[in-house]
């Protein structure tokens, strides 16, 4: 990638990869005596929001969550691994990719893939205004493809909304007050 007059200077999609881990408890639980969605969500945000503060080099504000799916149940004694990384940057957001690991705290068997997420990620200035950021430069074939993912889900995003936004439009034209 060359950078562009008056673009910042790109940062390696390593340079802000992150690994957040926690040990799950009966205070994590839900009903059903499993880890409660809304635990793995929080640590997903956390773990986002601390690469696109990274990345970014100063605050940002998650904008939208796509795509949280969970694969398999997260139980008490689990040790959580979350692992975030920027995957695709815009003028002043990001998508920040988190992949959700879990094992037992007292065995010596590999993690496995509990959970996924794509974060939106808005830089924030001092007033809350969006400031820039600079572009991620993919390091690997693996990078590369996950910013090629990245920009197919902005381009559903933003389909989705003007979509939207016009159905609105026409039942409001309609006499439709929703």
């Amino acid at each position: 990638m060359t950078q562009i007059p008056g673009e910042l200077p790109g940062k390696p999609t390593a340079a802000s990869r992150t690994t957040l881990s926690h040990i799950m408890t009966a205070n994590d639980t839900n009903l059903l005596g499993t880890v409660h969605g809304g635990v793995i969500m929080k640590l997903v945000d956390d773990a986002a929001g601390a690469v696109a503060g990274r990345h970014s080099g100063g605050p940002a504000v998650t904008a939208s969550m796509d795509e949280m799916v969970f694969l398999a149940p997260v139980r008490v004694g689990d040790l959580v691994h979350v692992k975030a990384q920027c995957n695709w940057t815009g003028r002043s957001s990001m998508e920040i990719g988190v992949r959700v690991l879990a094992e037992r705290w007292n065995e010596s068997t590999p993690a496995t893939q509990v959970g996924s997420a794509y974060l939106v990620f808005a830089a924030v200035d001092a007033d809350g205004k969006p400031r820039q950021v600079p572009p991620v430069l993919p390091e690997t074939e693996r990078d590369e493809r996950r910013y090629q993912e990245a920009q197919i889900r902005r381009t559903h995003r933003l389909a989705r909304r003007q979509a939207i936004m016009a159905l609105r439009e026409e039942r409001a034209a309609q006499g439709f007050d929703d």
